[in-house]
């Protein structure tokens, strides 16, 4: 007889949901590549490297083989102060160290996002609100209202307040249906693109998430009851081993996307190949170095700075396989930073020490761990510093546990020569805001975050507001809007301006959007 052909097996539903996600997840980097390309010109290709660092990229990480695990030393016949018993403990102990270890380590290998996915709609939703366990929040209640609009005398302001207060939440979906990473929001960024609003989201746990904001929700037939609405369409992308802390979009490559993390890697994602590159880490693969920002300037679109936990700065240039160039410029780590945009070679620092310095990138001296950038000049704020966020136009606005926004105006930065002295006079705040700051162990730490280059030419920044809002400040301290909506069940903390477009996200503690256009 004939041999009987043998039948595929039908394909499980768990498969197939996997397949349709990596597709769903393809389909998305596809379209983001090529909405891309229309922001800046393609770069040029560049000859393969054979550098130490390229091969370091690809180098799997060493893990010791796992010990022995516990085992009853009643059963064993051992005594409480029997020396083979201390030694077992000990042994136990170091198991324990390794798997923790193990566990914050970051994967130095290319990553393919299409095998690295997670189904947005299976993400946790249990975490929906914080209510009462806020000090000194009032989930709802407005500082900023209506009247304050209506009652401004300033014609100018006026209308400007009236723009900004008409930003609308996003209409499709509402907050709690767009999930946008698995556990909590601790950065946000806007590809620069101003065809359509594309968000990224990094998450504590090191998850990547990427929202279009064009999306529209498909019509429902009310008189159908066993229709439901399609939940919006949201790929995340397990990219780091621990929390995501920045993203930075290229000027040069508009399918470049870095991202930062407390793992000590810079990542690079491609969204045309849809790959994941890690570009810098520590030479040692066990050292812990947590990145804390990550920035770029416009002009040096191939050099990093980066901040770190351990009061450090670094800058890396990605073209070459030199080590970083780090300066310890705290003894406390440094939470925050920021150059500014049109003048580069200034950067701010936040640090848990109470300070906002200000560092002169063109006067590097001193050797070894005494090398630094110039000192300009320091301001001390009662409590720590969260960020410092330059602006265009020369402002810094920073946040800080003494509950306070400050704005500090450095409008005449670009004719400090090499060095220059500040002064302690020149470096008190113009504007401070009284805001609540005090977010715990729940809620991401609020930072100010300025529109990059804004098309009215007005300076403005966001920054989250622990009742449930999105505060919209000027540059001279006057509030333009309070961003709100209904659907909003917990602190947007982490809020965002796009570079150019007045649109504005904020992420919350459970992996929500909100969305204002």
């Amino acid at each position: 007889m004939p041999a009987a052909k043998k039948t595929e097996a039908p394909m499980s539903a768990f498969e197939r949901k996997r397949l349709e996600n990596i597709a769903a997840n393809k389909a998305l980097l596809t379209d983001i590549a090529v909405h891309a390309k229309k922001v800046a010109p393609e770069p040029k290709p560049k000859p393969k490297s054979t550098s130490s660092t390229t091969r370091r990229r690809s180098e799997p990480i060493k893990r010791e083989q796992p010990k022995r695990t516990r085992a009853s030393s009643r059963l064993a016949g051992l005594d409480a102060d029997n020396e083979t018993l201390k030694r077992k403990y000990e042994v136990e102990a170091e198991v324990e160290a390794e798997k923790a270890k193990a566990k914050r380590m970051r994967n130095a290998d290319d990553l393919q996002l299409g095998d690295i996915g997670v189904d947005g709609r299976k993400f946790d939703n249990t975490v929906d609100s914080f209510r009462g366990i806020f000090r000194g929040a009032d989930p709802g209640v407005r500082t900023f209202t209506e009247e304050d609009v209506k009652e401004t005398t300033d014609a100018g302001l006026k209308e400007l307040r009236e723009k900004m207060s008409a930003l609308e939440l996003y209409e499709h979906w509402a907050p709690n249906d767009i999930k946008i990473t698995p556990q909590r929001v601790y950065a946000l960024g806007f590809h620069p693109t101003e065809d359509k609003p594309i968000i990224f989201a990094g998450d504590k746990e090191g998850a990547v998430g990427v929202f279009d904001g064009s999306q529209t929700a498909p019509e429902v037939d009310d008189d159908d009851e066993d229709t439901k609405p399609a939940d919006p369409v949201i790929s995340a992308f397990k990219t780091h081993a621990r929390t995501v802390t920045s993203f930075v979009f290229s000027s040069s490559d508009s399918n470049a996307v870095f991202t930062s993390s407390y793992d000590s890697s810079v990542r690079r994602t491609d969204l045309e190949k849809g790959v994941s590159t890690q570009i810098f880490a520590p030479d040692d693969p066990t050292e812990d170095m947590p990145l804390s920002a990550l920035d770029m300037a416009i002009t040096e679109p191939n050099v990093l700075y980066f901040s770190t936990l351990n009061g450090q700065v670094g800058k890396y240039d990605i073209r070459t396989n030199d080590k970083a160039d780090i300066w310890t410029l705290s003894s406390h780590k440094i939470g925050g930073f920021s150059l500014h945009p049109l003048q580069p070679h200034l950067l701010a620092t936040a640090s848990l020490d109470r300070t906002m310095c200000i560092w002169d990138l063109r006067k590097v001296t001193g050797k070894g761990e005494m090398r630094h950038p110039a000192l300009l000049g320091e301001h001390e704020s009662r409590l720590s510093v969260s960020h410092a966020s330059w602006s265009a136009g020369g402002h810094l606005a920073t946040s800080s546990y003494d509950d306070t926004v400050k704005i500090y105006d450095m409008s005449d930065c670009s004719s400090w020569k090499v060095g220059y002295d500040i002064g302690a006079k020149a470096m008190e705040p113009t504007h401070t805001i009284r805001h609540n700051n005090q977010t715990g162990r729940w809620v991401t730490i609020l930072k100010p975050q300025w529109q990059k280059m804004p098309q009215d030419g007005i300076q403005k920044f966001v920054i989250g507001n622990m009742n449930r809002f999105v505060d919209v400040f000027a540059s001279d301290g006057s509030q333009l809007a309070q961003l709100d909506g209904e659907g909003i069940t917990a602190v947007p903390a982490v809020a965002h301006f796009h570079p150019t477009m007045d649109w504005v996200a904020g992420g919350n503690g459970s992996g929500k959007l909100c969305f204002w256009r």
